[in-house]
């Protein structure tokens, strides 16, 4: 399980963006949430996490650099 901490997102359409580049990670077995109130995400599979960061920079969003590998 991977969790991320999103910056940027500000809306429930932001929390679909994220969720769709997220889901569309080779590897992802499954998007675990993205929170709007506490900016977070989790994944579950196999994806590597640089890969995820790659997904939701591209899809406008950061990611905050204190994120964990669970």
């Amino acid at each position: 399980m991977i969790e991320l901490r999103i910056q940027g997102m500000t809306c429930q359409h932001c929390v679909a963006a994220v969720r769709e580049a997220l889901a569309d990670v080779p590897g992802v077995t499954q998007v675990v949430f993205v929170d709007l109130e506490t900016r977070r995400a989790r994944v579950d599979g196999t994806a590597m996490r640089s890969t995820l960061v790659e997904a939701v920079i591209a899809a406008g969003y950061q990611v905050e650099s204190e994120d964990t590998e669970r």
